[in-house]
């Protein structure tokens, strides 16, 4: 089974040596093909080899909460496979309280960060898009999945959303415990502002820069890369333009 996920991944965009971060809903694809999350994860691992890295949201959103946060044991709210993927052995957690990552692989290193901005120009996805990286998406919309667009927003300063910082408990990987204060570009309630980004999925679809299947059908995965180029502009009613996309 681990095989023919390995196979499926790769026809749908998946290569040797990617950089590659994985969005998922696995109820179908667990389902489907009777596995489990550890499986699917080793079975991404497989397809990127030895000079690949698999990169998985571990996103928690207690520390605005006021809940205190241990980089060793607060658990991701995003899935059964970001759960794999943050007690996989030898996998690097990087620092932000709220929108940090488990990286695994030739790469991981790079990601070992402690950016204060979750989306910022030190962040993950940052360093995702510097490494050319790619975004994969198993059976969820554009909305409930790509949150690199809030990179891309912040790398803009877009009017439609504001800095703010959140200070709580936080525990490093050492034990120790202090007070910090993170940053997100939040957007900007009192203006109104809703998120809706599916349409721009859309876009993707039509320019062909997404390969693979549509969410629910087939094995649910699409895939698309990043560049390093500059992006001609985002609107001030959501991202426009994913500036480090393939448009």
């Amino acid at each position: 089974m681990r095989k023919t996920l390995s196979n499926n991944w790769a026809k749908c965009g998946v290569k040797s040596g990617d950089t590659l971060l994985i969005h998922t809903s696995l109820r179908r694809t667990l389902t489907k093909y009777n596995t489990t999350p550890q499986v699917v994860l080793e079975s991404f691992l497989d397809v990127l080899g030895e000079k690949g890295t698999l990169l998985l949201p571990l996103f928690n959103f207690d520390f605005p909460k006021g809940v205190p946060f241990d980089i060793r044991t607060s658990p991701s709210h995003m899935g059964a496979l970001t759960e794999a993927g943050r007690l996989y052995p030898g996998a690097i957690r990087s620092g932000h309280p709220i929108y940090s990552f488990a990286a695994i692989g030739s790469n991981a290193k790079r990601f070992d960060v402690d950016n204060f901005s979750g989306y910022g120009s030190d962040s993950p996805f940052a360093i995702l898009r510097e490494l050319n990286g790619k975004i994969g998406i198993i059976d969820l919309s554009d909305l409930h999945s790509m949150t690199f667009y809030h990179h891309i927003e912040e790398m803009h300063e877009v009017p439609y959303r504001y800095h703010k910082n959140f200070t709580g408990e936080y525990t490093d990987a050492n034990g120790t415990t202090t007070e910090r204060t993170y940053g997100l570009f939040v957007r900007d309630i009192e203006k109104g502002v809703l998120t809706d980004v599916n349409p721009m999925g859309e876009v993707l679809w039509e320019k062909g820069l997404y390969s693979g299947d549509r969410p629910k059908e087939g094995t649910g995965l699409r895939v698309i890369g990043l560049k390093t180029q500059k992006s001609s502009r985002v609107g001030s009613g959501g991202a426009r333009d994913a500036s480090a996309m393939q448009l």
